[in-house]
């Protein structure tokens, strides 16, 4: 098989609508179904008119068992919680441990924030003045700041990360403010997690 058949075959196992192929064909997206439009949270979201360009490459097995590309594409699913923010799903799981043999396009399923009893993986990017959100998740958060840089905003404190820095947000609320020139890009892995308690009080989502 070549690389070429690799990338639009898909063998069952992912169903990857035919409007993403041709978004990625072109690298510009225009819209995603109603169900894409849920992906990322439950809440209202506002279409961004130029999107964040991710390309979004997924492996899979064929049926015997070989291991070929599965999606290659520019993700399709950009959305936009608030001025200033874009995101897009990368993948997501219903299960932990994740099952690799669910045919379903995990950057397809309907998701919130977090996953109550999965993982979600997505990239976000920040453009300078961003609409504030200070938010708290039921999860452990990997961030890896991919480009610019931004400040997270705690309780107590403020910490500015850069380009190549790497975060670990174990449940703690918290604000992402950008107060530089240019954008920052920052890819999430987000996995579901008990609520921090802390005597007799529970520190669960909020925001």
């Amino acid at each position: 098989m070549t690389n070429d058949d690799a990338r639009v075959d898909r063998r069952g196992f992912l169903k990857v609508t035919t409007a993403a192929g041709v978004a990625a064909a072109g690298a510009a997206v225009a819209g995603t179904s109603a169900a894409q439009e849920a992906c990322v949270s439950p809440e209202p979201f506002v279409r961004v008119d130029t999107p964040l360009q991710v390309r979004r490459v997924v492996t899979g097995h064929d049926e015997n068992g070989r291991s070929v590309v599965a999606v290659d594409e520019i993700a399709s699913n950009i959305l936009s919680r608030r001025e200033g923010h874009q995101g897009a799903l990368i993948w997501s799981s219903g299960t932990f441990p994740v099952d690799n043999t669910d045919p379903q396009d995990g950057g397809m399923r309907q998701v919130a924030t977090t996953d109550a009893n999965g993982t979600v993986f997505r990239v976000v990017k920040y453009d300078p003045g961003v609409v504030p959100r200070s938010h708290r998740t039921e999860s452990v958060d990997y961030a890896v700041v991919m480009s610019g840089e931004i400040d997270m905003e705690l309780d107590e404190g403020v910490v500015t990360l850069r380009q190549g820095d790497v975060l670990v947000q174990r449940g703690t609320i918290h604000n992402w403010v950008n107060r530089s020139s240019r954008p920052c890009v920052i890819a999430f892995v987000l996995i579901a997690a008990e609520p921090i308690r802390i005597g007799d009080d529970t520190l669960g989502g909020v925001g």
